[in-house]
């Protein structure tokens, strides 16, 4: 069910051109059960990226991987008036994936996918940061909150009434993901360095804590993805406005 801080995701058709303003933030929703356009979007990839998704054990990883990293390359491509295969990627200590400066200028993407859906997400001149996750009823919120979440994060999880909790567990995940997928420090920024809310109805937000984490400059959002799942953004500065697209292809 959509939350009230998600309500105005609206995805819609691109238009014949893409322009990117420096005022805007663009995420993409793509579908990763396309299997009539994998054979086209994996001649696209480099061959660290082929001998990447065949390193994967199971099938249906390796061709969401494929049409994941495609559909990014054809994006990028279309933004930068460049041939989606002719795209050089780099990768930060992190693994975080980077273009060469001379080829994307000030253009900023980040990636995210989760049970057969990608986000992607792109800006000019500031650096951001998406996460999309599919929500497991199964999970063991409490315990993984207790290894990775801040210790006000767990205490607010452990007080929330059980039918709760786990709406709760992917708000705090997919926010400190994003947000640390955005600084672009992998977890070398530990997961319970830094606070978000998660409690659900509650505005997300990055929350003040005396720490060495500068939280002022940055911006967070929930995401409407589908139902099941749920996803955040990150991004610098406060002076943007989003606009959601659905990927055709």
């Amino acid at each position: 069910m959509r939350t009230e801080q998600e309500t105005d995701t609206v995805w819609q058709l691109p238009t014949a051109e893409l322009w990117l303003p420096r005022d805007e933030v663009h995420v993409w929703r793509v579908s990763l059960d396309q299997p009539q356009r994998l054979a086209e979007l994996e001649a696209l990839l480099a061959p660290d990226e082929r001998q990447r998704a065949a390193r994967l054990r199971f099938k249906e990883d390796r061709d969401h991987f494929v049409i994941a990293r495609g559909s990014l390359r054809r994006l990028l491509g279309k933004y930068l008036n460049l041939n989606p295969a002719d795209l050089d990627f780099s990768y930060s200590a992190y693994g975080k994936p980077l273009l060469d400066i001379s080829l994307s200028g000030d253009l900023r993407f980040n990636l995210s996918h989760s049970h057969g859906l990608a986000l992607l997400a792109f800006a000019r001149g500031r650096d951001l940061g998406i996460d999309v996750e599919f929500v497991r009823r199964d999970v063991d919120a409490e315990q993984i909150a207790e290894h990775f979440f801040s210790p006000a994060e767990a205490a607010c999880l452990r007080a929330l009434p059980a039918d709760k909790k786990v709406e709760a567990f992917f708000n705090c995940w997919t926010r400190k993901e994003a947000f640390v997928k955005a600084r672009g420090e992998g977890l070398s920024l530990p997961l319970d360095q830094f606070d978000v809310s998660l409690a659900p109805g509650e505005p997300a937000a990055l929350l003040s804590r005396q720490t060495a984490v500068d939280i002022s400059r940055w911006s967070l959002i929930d995401l409407f993805a589908g139902e099941r799942y749920k996803a955040a953004l990150v991004v610098e500065g406060r002076d943007w406005r989003l606009c959601c697209w659905q990927w055709t292809g």
